[in-house]
């Protein structure tokens, strides 16, 4: 009886693989679809975030502060706090008629440096705002005049 009831369940698991056989090979193909499509999202996810965060950095250095020119409280005697606005600088050097070369020779500092204020890459410090502040001040010929005994 042993080998009847062997037989018998071997037939019925045969009969049971090949009744499922065509259906397993239908969501085969629908999982392997499925899973290619889920690693071409990944792929263009990672590629949005790259995106995303190549966009914030250049927001972030489009919206640096900017600082004004400085101003005094006359009242108070006591300086405000200092602001700087690379376009008013660079609005200054082009009314001045001058190159950021001859501009870091007024201000006491490299040329690099000017290049940097004015892109917005870096802020002056305190020291060097004093002297912005001043350069602000001058007028064309006064600078030009500084220019020459330099």
């Amino acid at each position: 009886m042993t080998t009847f009831s062997n037989a018998f369940r071997n037939e019925v698991a045969r009969m049971a693989r090949k009744e499922l056989k065509p259906e397993l090979q239908d969501m085969r193909k629908l999982i392997t679809s499925h899973r290619s499509e889920i690693a071409a999202l990944k792929r263009e996810v990672k590629a949005l975030t790259s995106q995303l965060k190549a966009t914030q950095r250049q927001v972030k250095v489009k919206d640096a502060p900017k600082a004004k020119a400085v101003t005094e409280d006359v009242t108070l005697k006591k300086p405000k706090q200092i602001q700087f606005d690379a376009q008013v600088l660079i609005d200054k050097r082009t009314a001045l008629g001058i190159t950021q070369k001859q501009m870091a020779q007024l201000l006491g500092a490299s040329s690099l440096s000017v290049y940097k204020w004015e892109t917005g890459h870096v802020q002056p410090r305190a020291a060097q705002l004093q002297r912005i502040a001043e350069v602000l001040k001058l007028g064309k010929r006064k600078a030009l005049a500084l220019l020459d005994s330099v």
